[in-house]
């Protein structure tokens, strides 16, 4: 009679390994899907919402640019760019010019 052919050990390692990476790649997938969740719902918590006292913001059109108040703290909140765009073009800007200068050094990455 023949005998049934056993896999070698190295055949049963390679499954193994092989087994162990699958269960480690679904592991990594559903901690990227836990982590995305967990951000869109900070994000829907937060959204609107003074950074400071946490009360609501609401959107006050100054120009071209909409300025996100909260009238409990009186707390001013610009997104990029719109502290710019409320420069003034005119000599007496140079306060805000150096205010500005001031962000921008804070603002860019740093090397190494």
């Amino acid at each position: 009679m023949s005998e049934l052919h056993k896999p070698s050990d190295q055949e049963d390692e390679y499954f193994a390994r092989e087994e162990i990476e699958k269960k480690h790649r679904l592991a990594m997938k559903q901690a990227d899907e836990l982590a995305e969740r967990k951000k869109e719902e900070l994000k829907r918590l937060h959204y609107m919402k003074c950074p400071n006292c946490g009360m609501d913001l609401h959107s006050l059109k100054k120009g071209p640019v909409e300025i996100d108040t909260c009238f409990h703290c009186r707390g001013i909140w610009l997104d990029e760019g719109e502290l710019e765009q409320l420069q003034p073009h005119r000599e007496g800007g140079a306060v805000m010019r150096s205010i500005l200068n001031i962000f921008k050094r804070f603002s860019k990455p740093r090397d190494g």
